[in-house]
């Protein structure tokens, strides 16, 4: 497989010190391969590299590379979401369930890549609108969760599937993901893990008050409405993929669906994810 990535993208969250090896070493071995390189965040460090937003990306790149983890790479695939621009990795922190291209194994790695020797593997994401509303409150890659807001108390809720009445819980909230974010909040509500390629969403309520509540696993393109009671004293917050959300009153509604775009993330051809998984979960090792 050849490769025809000769403009790349960088994408970093912020002009972090802590970042600034990372990104000069990935920069020194891409200008080594006479590669252009443009970045969406000005480095003090790197003060000659083109600044192009985000968003400009599909018009100026081949290939996007997202310093940081896996909340990094989260930001732009949201922001690449539709554009068909392929996506990589490179973990700077912990070892990540999406960026997994190392520092440590950079230039070996990267040099995998950028010759045609990867792995496409396609994700999909679900956006969220509140009462109605034709425009979304944002989109998600992980998970769209509805939770209790700057109050203890839990907020009760119904859940309608494709217009189908599911229940009514009190909880301190509900998690809505995807398979790659069945590993993350969702999990630790007691969620299943899903396989990366089933095409299903997981919902996980958050410390339901009752013991008969349990995980559901849905149809990726089922319709979610979620309806905040009126009985409720105090608002909720509804957020995607972790990030400042748009509060909900008593009585609001929201609801989340699959995406139409998706976003096409690169691994290294011997990319296996169920190692990843034993890594980052701390599984046991096989028997001998």
């Amino acid at each position: 497989m050849s490769s025809s990535f000769k403009r790349i993208g960088l994408f970093i969250r912020k002009d972090d010190p802590v970042m600034e090896n990372a990104v000069v070493r990935v920069t020194d071995f891409l200008r080594s391969r006479s590669l252009s390189i443009v970045i969406n965040e000005p480095m003090s460090f790197l003060p000659e590299l083109d600044v192009v937003s985000i968003n400009d990306f599909p018009q100026h790149c081949d290939l996007t590379i997202a310093i940081g983890g896996d909340g990094t790479l989260l930001s732009a695939s949201r922001a690449l979401s539709g554009s068909n621009l392929p996506l990589v990795g490179i973990n700077v922190g912990r070892l990540g369930f999406l960026a997994d291209v190392t520092l440590s194994k950079l230039e070996q790695q990267l040099t995998a890549i950028l010759d045609g020797d990867y792995r496409e593997d396609t994700r999909f994401l679900m956006y969220a609108t509140i009462n109605n509303s034709k425009d979304p409150v944002g989109k998600a890659m992980n998970d769209v969760v509805v939770h209790a807001h700057q109050s203890l108390h839990m907020i009760e809720f119904e859940t309608y599937i494709n217009g189908r009445f599911l229940n009514s819980q009190r909880a301190d909230g509900l998690v809505i993901a995807t398979p790659t974010g069945s590993t993350a909040y969702a999990m630790s509500a007691g969620g299943p893990i899903l396989d990366v390629d089933l095409d299903a969403l997981v919902l996980a309520s958050v410390c339901p008050h009752s013991l008969s509540n349990r995980p559901l696993v849905i149809a990726a393109n089922s319709v979610i409405d979620i309806i905040l009671s009126e009985n409720n004293t105090n608002t909720a917050m509804a957020t995607c993929d972790g990030r400042p959300g748009h509060i909900m009153q008593p009585g609001d509604s929201i609801r989340i669906q699959r995406h139409t775009s998706t976003i096409q993330l690169l691994h290294q051809e011997n990319h296996d994810h169920y190692s990843i998984l034993r890594a980052k979960l701390e599984w046991g090792k096989k028997l001998t």
